[in-house]
């Protein structure tokens, strides 16, 4: 007869059910796939066949001071166009396409998001755990809101359906992002697809890119790889330009 100290052992636990075990290092590879599969498996079952992909700060907010409400309100407004015109609005067991797709905090992924859930369309937040908590916006929708340890993990489910980037004003977190995908781009990891930066003011203040074409750090047609939109509909109008396809209705 088993004795309780055989039933209560850690080496009786079953693996699937072993807290520590799933968490220690040696499961780091199957909870990088853990990562990639819940996502996966929930973004096929809702029907998500593409994204745009919305960067920005999460420390603006809807009337905040200096430019802060109208990078919110643009990016709410974004949003809003991309969601009405783009595909997200399929009904009728239809793929959804060029859903917005978000980090899933707040300030300006919370405004794309926004835009999104006011025009009646699904969109996607793509959490972090960090060591501040960040919890969801409120915007998103509860089947596609996921939570993620890896950023590796996000970033690849964050490009992996992406049709489209824009992006907003930010700091490191948003820089990060912005420039993986250009490399990408440039190093054809990724297949081509428009990057929008909003704002040419807030860019060309932060960035100096003329400089590093001239310094050689970067080829001339590098800086083919983006456009600068200023208002909303400028960037909707880039990314159409730029070849995002759109179904026909």
């Amino acid at each position: 007869m088993a004795t309780f100290e055989q039933i209560q052992s850690a080496a009786y636990r079953l693996p699937a059910l072993d807290h520590d075990f799933l968490m220690g290092e040696s499961m780091r590879g199957i909870r990088f796939m853990l990562e990639y599969e819940k996502a996966e498996e929930a973004l096929r079952a809702y029907g998500i066949k593409s994204t745009l992909v919305a960067f920005g700060s999460a420390r603006i907010r809807q009337n905040g001071p200096g430019r802060q409400n109208f990078w919110y309100e643009q990016a709410r407004l974004f949003g809003s166009i991309a969601s009405q015109r783009g595909g997200a609005l399929r009904h009728n067991g239809a793929v959804h396409e060029n859903v917005i797709a978000t980090g899933g905090g707040p300030g300006l992924m919370e405004a794309a998001n926004r835009g999104a859930h006011e025009a009646g369309a699904p969109s996607i937040g793509f959490n972090i755990t960090l060591p501040k908590e960040q919890t969801p916006n409120s915007y998103t929708t509860p089947e596609l809101t996921f939570r993620f340890h890896y950023f590796v993990m996000r970033k690849m489910h964050l490009v992996m359906r992406a049709k489209a980037l824009v992006v907003f004003p930010g700091g490191f977190g948003t820089l990060d992002e912005l420039f993986e995908i250009l490399n990408l781009l440039l190093t054809h990891k990724l297949p081509s697809l428009p990057v929008i930066l909003f704002d040419r003011t807030y860019w060309s203040r932060l960035i100096n890119f003329t400089m590093m074409v001239e310094e050689g750090m970067i080829a001339p047609e590098a800086l083919s790889l983006f456009r600068f939109a200023d208002t909303a509909q400028e960037a909707w109008t880039h990314l159409l330009d730029m070849g995002l396809a759109v179904p026909q209705t």
